[in-house]
C-alpha cells in the first residue's frame, strides 16, 4: 500500500529527523507506528545518521503490530527487520541478526541488559507506550537507563503520558533527557513542581502540584514534545458518554457502608476482610457491581443490580452490537450466565477468532477485559456501543479501551459509551478521578500541541498579513518568524489568491 503522508504526518516526520530527543504525544489512530518507520528510514538511508534501531513495545504490539506495518507500506519493504519475542533462544537469534531494526517487547529489555551477554550495539531507540516506563523503581526501567548514554536518538511514543497525574512525568522524561529538564532526581521533581497532600505527620501518601507547576512542567518539556489529537485531525464519530445510574436498595446500602466503616462484612455464607486501603477499595467495587470474593475465594452474590441494568441495556440495543468491559473475573461469569439465560449471542474478545467473529457483526454481545484492549486491538468494525460494567482506576485503560470503537475507521456517525455507576458507591469516585486525570493529562496535550505548519515560512517576508500564532499574539507585519511570545513556530504565510482572468 503506498503511503499518502496527511501534514500532520510530515510534521511530525520533519520532527523526528530534526529532534534526537522526541515525545510524540500522538492519540489512537494517528498512525503514530508508521510515521516512526518513516522517520527512522530516512535517517537510515537518506541522511545516514543511524546505524540499527531498537523499538520496545508492549509483547501484543511488538510481536505484531511493527511487523505489519512494515511489510504493509511500499516505501517501508526494504527495511530489515527481526522480532525478539518468544524464548531466549528465539531472542538470542532475532538480536544476532543483521537487521535494521530490532522489536523487543518491553518485559524482555532487563534480560537484554543485565542476562543475555549480547553487546547493546543500537544507536537509535523508540520506546512504543513510554507511559509503561513511567515508575523510576521498576526493573525494566533501571535497566534501560544502564544503556540510555549509548543512544544517541530516542524516541518516545504515547497517547496517555500523565495517566495518573502530572508525577508519572518525571520518569518518562528522565529515560528520554536524561534528566535535563525535569531534574535527575525524582526528589529534585517533587520539591520543585510538588508539595505534601495526604500525610501522616513525616509520611507523606501524596503529593499534589504547587500553583503554576503545570505550566512551568509543560514549557520546560515543550522543545521535545509536540501532542496531536485525533479529533483535530481526522474525521472521528461523535463521541456519546452517559452514566447509568443503579440503586441499591436500603438493605444492600446498610451492607456497603458497614464494610467501608468496619472493614469487615460478616455475611451468612463467609467472611470478607479488607487489610488496607487498596484492598478496602477493590472489595468495594466488587460490592458495587453485585458480588465479591470471600477470604477463600469463593464468590458471595450480594445483588443483582448492575445485571439487570445491563440486560435493559442490551434488549434497548434491538439486537445491535454491544461490547461489554468488565473489571472482576466473577463479573464476566455473572455476565455470561445472565446473556445464556437471554439466549444471547456472545464471545470473550480474547482470541483471533473472537476479534473476527466480533468484526464480522457475528455476536450480539462482545466481552472484553481492559487490560486485554490496550494495544494493536480494532473492534471498530463490529460496534459502536460500549458498556462499563466495571471501572478501572487506570486512565490508560481506560481510554485505550474506549478507542477500540472511538477511533479512525468506525462506520457509525455517533459512538455510545455507557457507565453503569451504583449510585452512592465508589463507582462515582472512581469515575470522578477518571475524569480529573483526563484533564491533567488534556492540559499536557494542549500546552506542547503541534500546530500543523509549524515550519518557518521558506518566502521572503511579503506584505501580506501572516496566520495568527495560536498563543493569540499578534505577529509583527511581514514576518514568517516564530513567535516571539510562546516560542512556536508560526503558522505559514498564506498569500491571497489571485483572482482569476476571464
Amino acid at each position: 500500500m503506498k503511503f499518502i503522508p496527511h501534514d500532520y504526518h510530515q510534521y511530525a516526520i520533519q520532527f523526528l529527523t530534526e529532534h534526537p530527543v522526541a515525545a510524540l504525544l500522538l492519540d489512537m489512530g494517528l498512525g503514530k507506528t508508521v510515521t516512526t518507520l518513516t522517520a527512522i528510514n530516512e535517517l537510515l538511508f537518506d541522511r545516514f545518521e543511524i546505524r540499527r534501531v531498537l523499538v520496545i513495545a508492549p509483547l501484543r504490539v511488538a510481536r505484531d503490530t511493527w511487523s505489519a506495518e512494515i511489510e504493509k507500506w511500499e516505501h517501508l519493504k526494504h527495511l530489515k527487520y527481526s522480532v525478539a519475542v518468544g524464548t531466549s533462544a528465539e531472542r538470542r537469534q532475532a538480536l544476532h541478526a543483521r537487521t535494521d531494526i530490532c522489536i523487543l517487547n518491553r518485559e524482555n529489555i532487563s534480560w537484554l541488559v543485565e542476562e543475555s551477554s549480547i553487546p547493546f550495539d543500537f544507536d537509535m531507540l523508540v520506546i512504543d507506550e513510554l507511559s509503561g516506563f513511567k515508575n523510576h523503581q521498576t526493573k525494566r526501567f533501571k535497566a534501560l537507563m544502564k544503556v540510555r548514554p549509548k543512544v544517541k536518538r530516542i524516541v518516545g511514543l504515547t497517547g496517555t503520558p500523565s495517566s495518573n497525574g502530572l508525577m508519572d512525568l518525571w520518569a518518562e522524561f528522565r529515560l528520554l533527557d536524561m534528566g535535563q529538564r525535569l531534574g535527575r532526581f525524582i526528589g529534585q521533581y517533587r520539591t520543585a513542581y510538588f508539595q505534601p497532600d495526604k500525610r501522616n505527620g513525616m509520611v507523606v501518601y501524596s503529593y499534589k502540584p504547587l500553583p503554576q507547576a503545570e505550566k512551568q512542567i509543560y514549557d520546560k518539556i515543550s522543545d521535545i514534545t509536540i501532542s496531536m489529537k485525533a479529533i483535530d485531525y481526522l474525521q472521528m464519530p461523535e463521541l456519546l458518554l452517559t452514566e447509568v445510574p443503579v440503586r441499591l436498595s436500603k438493605q444492600e446500602r446498610e451492607r456497603y457502608k458497614q464494610l467501608k466503616q468496619e472493614l469487615v462484612l460478616d455475611l451468612p455464607d463467609g467472611e470478607i476482610t479488607a487489610a488496607n486501603a487498596a484492598s478496602l477499595s477493590n472489595k468495594l467495587s466488587q460490592l458495587a457491581n453485585g458480588a465479591v470474593y470471600d477470604d477463600t475465594g469463593a464468590v458471595i452474590p450480594i445483588h443483582s443490580r448492575k445485571l439487570d441494568a445491563l440486560e435493559d441495556l442490551i434488549e434497548a440495543a434491538n439486537g445491535k452490537p454491544v461490547l461489554v468491559a468488565y473489571w472482576f473475573k466473577h463479573d464476566l461469569k455473572r455476565i455470561q450466565e445472565r446473556l445464556r439465560k437471554l439466549n444471547v449471542s456472545y464471545q470473550e474478545i480474547q482470541s483471533s477468532d473472537s476479534i473476527r467473529n466480533w468484526n464480522a457483526r457475528r455476536l450480539q454481545v462482545g466481552l472484553l477485559h481492559p487490560a486485554a484492549a490496550g494495544h494493536g486491538l480494532n473492534l471498530q468494525a463490529g460496534g459502536s456501543h460500549l458498556i462499563w460494567f466495571g471501572l478501572t482506576w487506570s486512565l490508560e485503560l481506560y481510554q485505550q479501551t474506549n478507542a477500540r470503537l472511538w477511533r479512525q475507521g468506525q462506520q457509525s456517525e455517533t459512538v455510545v459509551i455507557q457507565h453503569l455507576i451504583t449510585k452512592g458507591t465508589i463507582d462515582e469516585r472512581i469515575l470522578k478521578a477518571l475524569t480529573q486525570k483526563e484533564q491533567t493529562q488534556t492540559a499536557l496535550m494542549q500546552a506542547v500541541k503541534a500546530e500543523l505548519g509549524g515550519r518557518p515560512c521558506m518566502q521572503k517576508p511579503t506584505s501580506h498579513k501572516p496566520v495568527p500564532c495560536p498563543c493569540k499574539s499578534k505577529p509583527r507585519r511581514n514576518s514568517c518568524k516564530p513567535c516571539v511570545l510562546c516560542k512556536s513556530r508560526s503558522l505559514p504565510c498564506r498569500k491571497p489568491a489571485r483572482p482569476s482572468q476571464t
